[in-house]
């Protein structure tokens, strides 16, 4: 699995600090650790960036690919101009820079899509649509077709489409988890040849800090189960990046077989997999969700 590292963001106090200075040596030093750590892609995240983002984003690529050039770029701002900005001066990488993203909304569709096509740019299709986040896999789907429809008009391949779901928090929208997965099910008869990804991290936006890694990595192998393409992630979390480059067979196969029916014996399971059992039952909602579902 692509893992797309999200950690040159604007929340980030240090590199926050770094943009609005414009200091390139922490955003330098970022992305060479990302590199380190196995990033395939790197995220360059300045938020809504409304007021200096035009000059701002092509600033930070600049930066960033003086001393990583071999690294394809997201570009991750609602700021269009800053987009366009930055798709200007970017040094072409093998795999095509990535504009993330854009949402299911003709308003913002049709002013992104012709940038898209006029720098062969990727582009992430987020299923975010008039009516805000879908109800349900079937109104994905029609998003879904709704945006690649347009963009296929411009003569944007579906191999250049990465589609997100849009990941919500296990702890507050659990169904909405099972209908982004049952959607991921259905890209490829929608869209052959598209590309999937998702903002992983999302699921565990409330639970305590100590939690979210093991609900990141369990997500992420449920979703790869049904063919998602890659993730957005922290390259921090080395075990998530190890099971993404197929270093942890044994996580893989236990979720696989519980995917598939085959319940283990939990409490003869060593801890780590049994941890990982549990964590895929309270996301499955098997397991009614709490702070300490690991430890009951």
């Amino acid at each position: 699995m692509y893992l797309i590292g999200e950690s040159l963001n604007v929340i980030s106090t240090k590199i926050g600090k770094a943009y609005r200075e414009r200091d390139p040596k922490p955003i330098q030093e970022e992305a060479l650790e990302q590199k380190k750590l196995g990033m395939d892609y790197i995220d360059i995240n300045l938020g809504p960036a409304k007021k200096d983002g035009h000059e701002l984003m092509p600033w930070v690529v600049q930066v960033v690919q003086d001393v990583v050039s071999d690294l394809p770029l997201a570009l991750d701002t609602s700021n269009i101009a800053a987009i366009e900005a930055a798709l200007k001066v970017y040094k072409p990488t093998e795999k095509p820079v990535l504009i993330n993203s854009i949402m299911a909304r003709p308003e913002r569709y049709q002013k992104m899509l012709p940038l898209a096509a006029e720098y062969n740019a990727d582009f992430i299709a987020l299923m975010w649509g008039p009516d805000g986040l879908p109800r349900d896999e079937n109104e994905r789907a029609a998003l879904c077709v709704e945006l690649l429809y347009a963009a296929n008009e411009l003569g944007i391949a579906n191999e250049r489409i990465w589609v997100d779901g849009i990941v919500t928090p296990v702890n507050i929208q659990q169904p909405q988890l099972m209908s982004l997965m049952n959607f991921q099910a259905m890209i490829q008869d929608i869209a052959p040849g598209a590309k999937s990804t998702c903002g992983l991290s999302n699921i565990s936006n409330g639970p305590p800090k100590h939690l979210r890694p093991i609900l990141n990595s369990t997500y992420m192998v449920m979703l790869e189960y049904y063919g998602m393409y890659s993730v957005i992630s922290d390259p921090l979390d080395t075990t998530l990046t190890a099971i993404a480059k197929g270093q942890r067979k044994d996580i893989v196969d236990l979720i696989y077989g519980m995917i598939e029916g085959n319940t283990p014996d939990i409490a003869s399971l060593p801890k780590e997999l049994k941890d990982y059992a549990k964590t895929y039952k309270v996301i499955m909602g098997e397991t009614l969700y709490s702070d300490s579902w690991l430890d009951i």
